[in-house]
């Protein structure tokens, strides 16, 4: 065997073992995004009703094109109350699961003035196409383990301390499910909920940041709060 050849088979070898060892890599952290997984899951099922503050980031081309704050309300079977506070403070949405529309009262201080809307009119989505329907932590959670199991994970990413988790996976897009994405997520293990979602393009372009805070868990939140 020439010289040359050497090289090259000692090549070609480094190189097997390098992708076995970073496939071992992917694996290791998919098993453990999988079992936080499961951990939220399991946590979600002892939650009759929850509250949280969002701040929603949008970008394009690199540079923040909306943002939004609101107080999000869930209450099992997924009844959802939206209260704005910018860019339009006083406004409110309220939806009930398996309803085509949802209930838009654009001043608090005048709950009488109201009216409904498809929840697939653009003006009741967010400006990725999200629906009010697709908010809720149930959602989400669902998102992520139906995407575990059948999206391939070739680029993994796993870190924990006693506070939180911090992760990155592959996923079909959480609204239509037609275009590859990835998501850098962090988890509180306090609540086994979600504390930042950042969502990236397949190219690694930043398009959507969630950060969420001030959970407030079965706090009994009465089904008139939800209604008109």
């Amino acid at each position: 065997m020439t010289q040359k050849s050497i090289l090259v088979l000692f090549s070609a070898l480094v190189c097997l073992l390098s992708n076995a060892g970073n496939s071992d890599v992917f694996a290791e952290d998919g098993d453990r995004i999988l079992a936080v997984v499961q951990r939220m899951e399991a946590a979600f099922k002892g939650v009759e009703d929850y509250s949280c503050e969002v701040e929603l980031l949008f970008y394009q081309n690199g540079a923040e094109s909306q943002r939004y704050r609101f107080k999000f309300y869930f209450k099992k079977e997924k009844k959802i109350r939206v209260d704005f506070s910018h860019p339009h403070p006083g406004l409110t949405i309220l939806y009930k699961d398996a309803e085509t529309k949802a209930t838009v009262i654009p001043f608090r201080s005048s709950p009488a003035f109201r009216f409904r809307l498809s929840i697939d009119n653009p003006l009741m989505k967010t400006l990725a196409g999200q629906r009010i329907n697709q908010t809720d932590m149930g959602y989400f959670i669902d998102f992520l383990s139906k995407n575990l199991r059948k999206v391939d994970q070739k680029e993994n990413a796993f870190y924990e301390d006693e506070q939180r988790v911090d992760f990155i996976f592959q996923a079909m897009d959480y609204i239509e499910e037609r275009s590859l994405e990835k998501y850098r997520i962090s988890i509180s293990k306090k609540y086994w909920l979600p504390v930042r979602i950042e969502r990236y393009s397949s190219e690694g372009k930043l398009l959507e940041v969630t950060d969420i805070q001030n959970y407030v868990l079965n706090a009994h939140l009465e089904d008139k709060f939800f209604l008109p």
